[in-house]
């Protein structure tokens, strides 16, 4: 019993920030974790219970609203889909358009070259593996791994397509030039959506493109392989988007899941279908008219990898001295700013010191 005791007593401590290190100089993501045929993960990537006990839905709502951009050309029918965009951006901050104007053909095939890059032999991707820069093109696990306390499921590549994309030639070949094809019509669908989102505050159809406000596009290829201890862990935890807003492209593997009225509601994604979410940053240049919302997507317990295509839109050309806040045509007496102004540097450094959490900038510029 002695010896037992001593044996117990000399074991080593759980060094968290070693394993982090460990997994991290592997460069074999989790993806490499998960065709190790693992039965148990990682001590880094298991979560208390109490963040995850929630993770079956128990909402009764049938999902985010679903906008047809159909005939969006139309005086009359545009009038009807801006009403649809503006609710949807105010009560939930998520919804998925329909009809939309990027072909079928560049979705699938995007989707496609992503998957063909997570799996392809790990020599071949290490070479790419960095950990989060501010431009440029990264392959890695976890943007925020050194930061947050606990690891998710998830591994991800992220290109900065605008206002400066990297040389062409720096962009991985295996998905290239489906990637440009994407960026351009990615382009092209935000532009449009921020029209309508413009028009809903009653602005200009102009104002966010012409406010910079849609300048900087980011690529995010999220890759969710099989995970064998899905109720221990995360996909990706819940969080806000920090930026305007973001377009997405899910392929038909489950587990993305939206905050509504304080309970968990599972996406489901139509085929051809395009998630739209809202940003802190448009929650704050509309005065609180549009609402960020937390979601979290879970750790994946298919076979089949949930493949995810991102692409946010964030402000650009911001000088540093010029402060943000709420647009000025959207504040009144009877609406007075609920959030003041904030420069570069904070809304920077909001992001990048910590990892994921929830409407962090938000709660800090509410007034």
């Amino acid at each position: 019993m002695m010896a037992e005791m001593e044996a117990v007593t000399a074991a080593p401590p759980y060094d968290r920030l070693q394993e982090v290190k460990e997994f991290d100089e592997a460069k074999i993501g989790v993806k490499g974790l998960s065709d190790s045929g693992i039965t148990t993960i990682p001590r880094i990537f298991i979560h208390p219970q109490e963040k995850i006990s929630d993770l079956k839905s128990t909402s009764t709502s049938s999902g985010i609203p679903i906008i047809d951009l159909s005939n969006i050309n139309s005086a009359d029918h545009r009038l009807i889909i801006v009403e649809q965009v503006r609710a949807a951006a105010n009560s939930w901050g998520f919804f998925q358009v329909i009809n939309h104007c990027i072909p079928l053909s560049v979705l699938d095939e995007i989707t496609a070259a992503i998957k063909s890059f997570h799996e392809q032999p790990q020599e071949s991707k290490a070479k790419y593996y960095v950990r989060q820069g501010l431009s440029g093109v990264t392959y890695s696990s976890n943007y925020d791994l050194f930061k947050s306390e606990v690891a998710t499921w998830h591994d991800y590549v992220s290109i900065w397509m605008a206002p400066a994309a990297p040389p062409i030639d720096q962009i991985p070949d295996i998905y290239r030039n489906e990637l440009v094809e994407w960026d351009k019509n990615a382009a092209v669908l935000g532009d449009i959506v921020g029209e309508l989102l413009a028009e809903g505050l009653g602005l200009d159809s102009r104002k966010l493109k012409e406010s910079s406000l849609l300048k900087t596009r980011i690529f995010g290829g999220m890759f969710y392989p099989y995970c064998p201890q899905p109720h221990l862990t995360v996909g990706l935890s819940d969080h806000t988007d920090p930026g305007v807003m973001t377009i997405l492209l899910p392929n038909q593997v489950p587990g993305l899941q939206v905050k509504h009225e304080e309970k968990w509601v599972d996406v489901k994604p139509l085929p051809g279908g395009l998630i739209v979410n809202i940003g802190d940053f448009l929650q704050i240049v509309s005065n609180g008219e549009y609402k960020s919302v937390q979601h979290r997507v879970k750790a994946n317990s298919h076979k089949e990898p949930r493949i995810s295509i991102v692409h946010w839109f964030d402000v650009g050309n911001w000088d540093e001295s010029y402060h943000y806040g709420p647009l000025p045509e959207l504040i009144s007496p009877e609406k007075p700013a609920q959030y003041r102004t904030f420069s570069k540097q904070e809304y920077v450094e909001n992001f990048y010191s910590k990892g994921l959490n929830s409407k962090s900038l938000v709660e800090k510029l509410k007034l």
